[in-house]
């Protein structure tokens, strides 16, 4: 049987990237920056990028023939541990790169699920992680086994590498069923403590990995939930019943969403995401300071689409308020053109939004009180929406 190797501590990584004609050089360098910090979060410290501009990927290689013999030439004589390419790598792709630069070779769906085995907590979170982990290696199993394969045709060549793939080829399927079953009994017991959660509107946290979320979660609920300047610190949906000026909600913080999320983890994920398919009003946290957050929140509205969880009440709250003024205000600025370019900004939001956005900085607890006032304002709402002959269910429930 085939075993996955975790990424070990401070292994040093090649990235990988290629610039096709759906993808720019701009967003290439985007993507590899983000596969850099994932690289970083899985403990690998990334040493080289090389890019190259191509119609399409190899087919045996992925990149061209002169491009591979480049980056063997570079990983020659070095102390590199690990090859990282942007997007996903066939079997026969694999095999044939590792043996071309000698270096264990990954992808960055392979690095994901790596970061998700390594912050998965509950059973339910590694139940997840694993199925995903076996639906991502079945596919691949023939090309990893193909240097086992007898060279030829004819009599004889049915040797010990096809054995050996149908054996684990039926192993991973029999695994897949198995976690399957597990997980649908995790599911069903999932089912039955959202429905004992009673009458409660409840609130979800979304957004891209690593915008805050559960710092959020922290202050808005005084509770302790893990925050990490990592991708992915949260993998396990974390539920807390909050009350405001004596009215109840549940809040929820759920797992981030990336750019090219492998699709086999969210199906593995779908439970989890239930939380977001049955709240009543999402939260969307933004990193506004990041250079790229326009296309977080593109990639979040996506999966929201996907989720069929785009027509809930949003309320879109921009984050990390301080580092947009640390990142975008230098020491000779006016303030008068400081306050200029905020209120251009929220201006821009509140229209795109209508109206329904706030401000804040959860790490310097600016505008908290707002935020608080603005979800206490969407939650009453929604209280009056479920229960229209109960106005004042908000002030008597307990």
């Amino acid at each position: 049987m085939i075993e996955k190797q975790s990424i070990k501590q401070n292994e040093k990584a090649v990235l990988v990237g290629i610039i096709s004609p759906t993808q720019t050089d701009v967003q290439v360098h985007e993507y590899l920056d983000e596969l850099e910090f994932l690289a970083d979060t899985a403990g690998a410290l990334a040493v080289k990028r090389f890019t190259q501009r191509l119609q399409r990927p190899d087919s045996k290689t992925f990149v061209g023939k002169g491009k591979l013999e480049e980056i063997a030439d570079y990983i020659r004589g070095r102390d590199i541990d690990l090859l990282i390419f942007d997007d996903e790598l066939t079997g026969s792709q694999i095999t044939a790169i590792e043996k071309a630069t000698n270096v264990k070779t990954i992808d960055r769906s392979d690095l994901i699920l790596d970061i998700f085995a390594r912050r998965a907590r509950t059973a339910q979170a590694k139940v997840q992680v694993e199925l995903a982990q076996y639906q991502y290696l079945l596919p691949r199993l023939k090309g990893m086994w193909k240097h086992l394969e007898r060279q030829g045709g004819g009599i004889g060549t049915r040797g010990p590498g096809e054995t050996e793939i149908e054996t684990d080829r039926r192993i991973v399927k029999d695994k897949i069923a198995l976690l399957r079953k597990r997980l649908q009994e995790i599911d069903k017991q999932s089912v039955t403590q959202r429905k004992e959660r009673g009458e409660l509107i409840r609130v979800a946290l979304v957004g891209y990995t690593n915008v805050g979320k559960s710092t959020l979660m922290n202050l808005l609920s005084k509770s302790d939930v893990f925050a990490e300047n990592k991708l992915f610190a949260t993998l396990d949906t974390t539920t807390r019943k909050v009350v405001y000026e004596n009215t109840p909600f549940l809040l929820s913080d759920t797992v981030g969403f990336i750019r090219k999320l492998p699709h086999h983890l969210v199906e593995s994920f779908k439970s989890t995401l239930d939380e977001v398919r049955e709240a009543d009003v999402l939260l969307h946290v933004v990193d506004v300071a990041h250079p790229q957050y326009e296309d977080h929140i593109a990639t979040v509205n996506k999966t929201l689409q996907e989720l069929k969880a785009f027509d809930k009440p949003i309320l879109t709250v921009f984050n990390k308020m301080d580092l947009y003024a640390q990142r975008n205000f230098d020491a000779w600025l006016e303030e008068d053109v400081k306050v200029e370019i905020l209120r251009e900004l929220r201006e821009r939001w509140e229209h795109e939004t209508q109206n329904n956005c706030v401000f804040v900085s959860a790490i310097e607890r600016q505008n908290i009180d707002g935020l608080r006032a603005t979800i206490l304002q969407h939650v009453r709402n929604m209280y009056q929406i479920r229960y229209p002959y109960k106005t004042v269910f908000y002030q008597t429930y307990e």
